[in-house]
């Protein structure tokens, strides 16, 4: 801008203006890494209790299909024969299933998504926090912001879909367990004694 003598000048107004918009940017997004990040250690927690879930009923399932063909053999018994056919089968299903949906792997792309997620999550805070704390100048943050755009949108791009019921425990993790939440008290707790408030 100019004053009524041509000369150039900062609006300081302007420029603080700028700085409200991209702090209210930053923090809408730093939102938004939370919870996609906790929603995919979810689906990672969710589908490995599915998978071990599954294994536990296989080894059952085997060792119930082992005792029916010895009560057959041994005792003769028809229905041991039926019985260990039918579970069998129930067994070759889930097997099949594993094998189609491949939990194992699924779960690795969800963990190293949450943790690439945490990553930029733990960026998103400092630059804020440098913003917070004019540590650091408009162009900069500008740049580090599209940096970091860039960054979240390959790692989006590479993690497997989450699902609702993911989202859901991700949500009653955040808003009522409060596990991103510490007290003064906790992360002093954490911290070596020069480093802590009380």
């Amino acid at each position: 801008m100019q004053n009524k003598n041509g000369e150039k000048y900062m609006d300081t107004n302007s420029h603080h203006n700028e700085f409200e918009l991209l702090e209210a940017q930053l923090r809408e997004n730093y939102g938004k890494i939370v919870y996609s990040h906790k929603t995919q250690e979810k689906c990672a927690d969710i589908l490995n209790e599915r998978n071990n879930c599954i294994k536990n009923i296989q080894i059952l399932l085997s060792g119930l299909i082992t005792t029916g063909l010895l009560v057959r053999v041994f005792k003769g018994e028809e229905w041991a024969l039926i019985v260990s056919t039918t579970l069998s089968a129930i067994q070759f299903a889930m097997a099949s299933y594993l094998k189609e949906y491949n939990l194992g792997e699924t779960i690795q792309k969800h963990s190293t998504a949450a943790l690439e997620l945490l990553e930029i999550r733990e960026k998103y805070l400092s630059l804020l926090t440098d913003l917070k704390a004019k540590l650091i100048s408009l162009e900069d943050i500008i740049k580090k912001r599209d940096e970091l755009q860039d960054e979240l949108s390959k790692t989006y791009k590479g993690s497997p879909r989450t699902f609702s019921k993911a989202y859901a425990n991700a949500q009653k993790a955040l808003k009522i367990n409060e596990e991103l939440t510490f007290s003064d008290e906790e992360i002093d707790n954490f911290l070596p004694t020069p480093l802590r408030k009380k």
